[in-house]
């Protein structure tokens, strides 16, 4: 699954994107849950996933993905985005 961050997510993450390994379903809980334990310490001075994540969207292949229940394919593209312009 190939995971890409925007702005704040970024930051967190520390890259802009990575490919996470999975040979299951996840679901959206599931994917972030594994997310945070990927990046638990942010870059100086940034906030941590764990506190930018709850405020992000995801987009699975392109649909929103609000739903934490949401199936995500090992091969799916996933864009986390948070929120842009105080929105």
């Amino acid at each position: 699954m190939l995971v890409r961050y925007f702005a704040a997510a970024a930051a967190a993450a520390g890259t802009d994107e990575e490919h996470v390994s999975t040979s299951t379903v996840l679901n959206r809980t599931d994917l972030e849950q594994l997310l945070v334990t990927l990046h638990p310490v942010a870059p100086e001075g940034e906030r941590t996933l764990a506190q930018v994540l709850p405020r992000c969207s995801l987009l699975v292949d392109g649909i929103t993905a609000r739903d934490p229940a949401t199936p995500l394919a090992p091969g799916a593209t996933v864009d986390v985005l948070p929120p842009f312009a105080g929105g």
